[in-house]
């Protein structure tokens, strides 16, 4: 056997065991318990992913009825402390949400925040009598049969270490319509430094400094934006050229480490200089704010701020569409030298006001 190939095996091997998994059949009655009684939960990523119309949620209610085999969900144990009966929802957001308005109780259904009436079955393939049946309608036979249906539940365990879980999480993660990278975070690294982002996301002087497309208002890149600030103010001098793997590295160890008071202070101190500073917000001439940009920007700010608390906010800033920084935030940007420059940039242009 080559070198190659026991190295392969190895590989392989120690991988593997990094992975625990159960799987589980569960009814569609014990799943809707779980949901109602909160041990499963839907993340706030999850929540705002939710596309499926009524003639696809009715298609999957069909072929419960029918025992024709649906997908597995996969679900994740609660990392938390006191969650370990807890389950995540990895994949599967469109099926678990379907069967909570169809036959879900009104606990459930407020539990993964349903607001809308309960499901009304539509454009069904095989079961036309039950078109226009809501569960609540239906016999009880019907209902029971229904609910003592079984699901295939695949569940990633606690034993597997936390970056093995982000990894399976992305890899799993395979719905409709799938999550940012930054959504990803959310529903894997939960706690005090997770919610503290999505805290600070919602901060007015961070709001007004910056200013994203659309496309990107409910998509975690608020989020995202806050969690660049420190990741770079704290460990801009040690970036190398990914930024995804910087951005996750980071999350990791400030769970371990959250420390909200002081990351707050630090924030709110920059944000309100910065919304001095950029009352129109921080745009580039086709008026958003590049990623690139905020980087240099406010972490420069935060860096300014750090030499001298009682900094005045700069009468001109025209600099920061000037062509002195261009080259900075524009281009293959994303490399250790380029990064340094538009911070320590900006950070200077701050501290000559």
């Amino acid at each position: 056997m080559s070198n190659n190939a026991l190295a392969q095996r190895k590989e392989l091997s120690k991988q593997r065991r990094q992975v625990d998994f159960d799987t589980y059949d569960v009814t569609v009655d014990e799943l809707l318990r779980r949901v109602e009684r909160g041990r499963i939960d839907v993340a706030p990523a999850y929540q705002r992913k939710f596309r499926w119309d009524a003639a696809r949620q009715s298609a999957l209610v069909e072929s419960i009825f029918l025992g024709i085999p649906v997908p597995p969900l996969f679900m994740a144990t609660n990392a938390e402390a006191g969650q370990a009966n807890s389950w995540e929802v990895v994949d599967g957001l469109q099926r678990v949400t379907t069967l909570v308005r169809f036959a879900g109780s009104e606990k459930a259904k407020n539990r993964i925040g349903i607001s809308e009436r309960s499901l009304r079955l539509a454009e069904l393939d095989k079961l036309p009598t039950f078109e226009g049946a809501e569960f609540s309608t239906l016999p009880g036979d019907l209902q029971s049969l229904f609910e003592d249906r079984p699901l295939k539940v695949v569940v990633l365990n606690d034993k597997s270490d936390v970056r093995v879980r982000f990894d399976l999480f992305e890899r799993i993660n395979t719905g409709g319509i799938r999550l940012t990278h930054q959504e990803v975070r959310e529903c894997v690294f939960r706690g005090p430094f997770i919610d503290m982002l999505e805290t600070l996301a919602a901060h007015e002087s961070f709001n007004s400094a910056i200013r994203l497309a659309e496309s990107n208002q409910m998509d975690g890149t608020r989020e995202e934006f806050v969690l660049r600030f420190f990741a770079y103010l704290e460990n801009y001098l040690n970036f190398e050229h990914a930024v995804k793997g910087f951005l996750d590295d980071f999350t990791i160890a400030a769970q371990g480490k959250p420390d909200v008071p002081r990351r707050t202070k630090v924030f709110e101190n920059t944000f309100r200089f910065l919304a001095k500073c950029f009352p129109e917000g921080i745009r580039s001439r086709k008026g958003l704010t590049p990623v690139n940009l905020f980087e240099g920007v406010a972490v420069g700010a935060a860096l300014a701020l750090q030499e001298r608390p009682r900094l005045a906010a700069p009468v001109d800033v025209s600099w920061i569409n000037g062509p002195e920084l261009r080259p900075f935030v524009s281009g293959a940007t994303n490399t250790r030298a380029r990064v340094r420059g538009r911070i320590e940039y900006c950070r200077d242009k701050f501290l000559e006001s």
